[in-house]
């Protein structure tokens, strides 16, 4: 394991603080769509629409905005400086893991207003010649107001939602401070994406624009617990090629009420509905991800609930998660036995099971492990 402290790498000069001290009339572009950018600027910038389509691309790209270098006049080059900027955030952190598949690393962020929020990189298996991609885990919220008793994040509370400009941010920070350059992207790290999703389908619109980042649907994945009025909101986007997993991690309302409050709002009959009702391409696999905690979840009769509950979803890849204890852990890891014999139990009942392989769990870097104990105090920004 390797921890570096500190900023990594050199902030964009005009995006160190992610517009920290900016007026309000300075406009994030990594919050923008490239005909978002180009309305925006044909506004405030004289013949600013005719730039604009040169400008956008290597901005949201490279991280860094210097209209003069790509044809501005020497008049409008410091209005393009003053309207707009591209809002890196520092890293403050980095710790790192070396796993059997390759370099597991999460990288700490700081927002312009001082809080912090966390990414992490992982490295995934994919077809049979065991070719390795990488996946960018992105946040979605400081803190989370879900509450789930067996994650780090939902102890922590809801600070507040992430801006699109501050959700893009991190695929960009982590590229140029890192060198990171993940080719899927999951909507699993801090927060629950759809309790934001007016931010986060923003920033998917910011990341397929073919114009600007280029991210194809389905390199994306949005995951969550089980926000009913989210999940008929995504409906309603018609991204079809956008993967979707949920939460399930329980079989009985009771068990999942006290896991997983949300429960209380969409009990599993209700989510059951919604997700029987969500609109899928002919192709589509549903994730449900299931968490196990020995003592917990971990039975027979569990196993054949969640075939009976998913036997009405079509297509679904049941994502087995080995526990990850954090700060206050609900239960112990589960040994290797238990996770083969419970795997064993749903692929007899007829599911499609993969094992999730343990990665970060020793940088608090695993699933459900994201988040710190004093969120709601705001830290000074490093100097760049």
């Amino acid at each position: 394991m390797m921890e570096v402290q500190g900023p990594v790498g050199r902030s964009s000069p005009v995006g160190a603080a992610a517009g920290a001290g900016r007026g309000q009339s300075s406009i994030d572009i990594l919050g923008l769509t490239a005909p978002e950018f180009l309305a925006a600027a044909g506004l405030v910038i004289p013949t600013g629409h005719k730039l604009s389509n040169r400008l956008y691309a290597p901005a949201v790209r490279a991280g860094h905005f210097d209209p003069a270098s790509l044809g501005a006049s020497a008049a409008n080059a410091p209005l393009w400086k003053q309207h707009f900027h591209i809002g890196l955030m520092p890293v403050v952190r980095l710790v790192e893991e070396e796993t059997e598949f390759g370099l597991t690393a999460k990288a700490v962020l700081a927002t312009h207003d001082g809080r912090e929020i966390e990414c992490v990189l992982i490295p995934m298996r994919r077809g049979e010649g065991c070719q390795v991609e990488h996946t960018l885990c992105v946040s979605s919220q400081v803190g989370c107001r879900m509450a789930c008793s067996f994650c780090e994040t939902g102890r922590m509370g809801l600070v507040r939602h992430l801006t699109a400009a501050e959700i893009v941010s991190q695929l960009v920070s982590v590229a140029v401070h890192c060198g990171w350059r993940p080719k899927n992207l999951v909507f699993m790290g801090m927060g629950e994406a759809l309790d934001n999703a007016d931010a986060v389908f923003q920033a998917i619109r910011v990341l397929t624009d073919q114009r600007g980042l280029h991210y194809g649907f389905e390199r994306l994945t949005i995951c969550t617990a089980g926000h009913a009025d989210g999940l008929q909101r995504l409906a309603e986007q018609g991204w079809k090629r956008l993967n979707l997993s949920i939460s399930l991690n329980a079989t009985l309302d009771a068990a999942r009420d006290q896991l997983m409050p949300v429960n209380r709002r969409t009990p599993l009959a209700e989510l059951q509905r919604v997700l029987i009702a969500y609109p899928k391409r002919r192709n589509f696999t549903l994730g449900v991800n299931y968490c196990l905690m020995p003592g917990l979840n971990d039975t027979r009769a569990d196993s054949q609930r969640i075939a009976a509950w998913c036997a009405p979803l079509g297509r679904v890849l049941v994502n087995l998660i080995p526990y990850n204890p954090g700060s206050q852990p609900i239960a112990v890891a589960p040994e290797e036995a238990q996770v083969e014999e419970f795997i064993g139990w749903l692929r007899a009942d007829g599911l499609a099971v993969r094992r999730r392989m343990t990665k970060g769990r020793t940088i608090m870097a695993a699933c459900g492990q994201l988040g710190k104990a004093d969120p709601r105090r705001a830290r000074p920004l490093p100097v760049a």
